[in-house]
């Protein structure tokens, strides 16, 4: 049986995961003017935020071909992610 401490230690183990942050999950608009949760980020994303579909693929970011333009939001949160991890690309 597992007691408090084995759990708050297998909690705090989980939870570090190499130090890296995950970026906010893209959205996108819909026709209502509602956000809905996106495949991955678009290509004009990766473009403003100054990333390739490779190393976007390196970083473990979903990317979704089929989208077209770009989100704000996305942007900025792809640009804190890249900042927030130093990946120096």
């Amino acid at each position: 049986m597992w007691n408090r401490r084995d759990w708050a230690e297998f909690f705090n183990i989980v939870t570090k995961r190499s130090g890296m942050r995950r970026p906010l999950r893209p959205v996108d608009r819909s026709t209502l003017n509602r956000l809905v949760p996106a495949e991955g980020y678009s290509l004009a994303e990766l473009d403003d935020a100054g990333l390739s579909v490779e190393q976007a693929e390196f970083l473990g970011l979903p990317v979704d071909a089929g989208r077209v333009g770009s989100y704000g939001p996305n942007v900025s949160s792809l640009r804190e992610f890249l900042r927030a991890t130093r990946a120096g690309f």
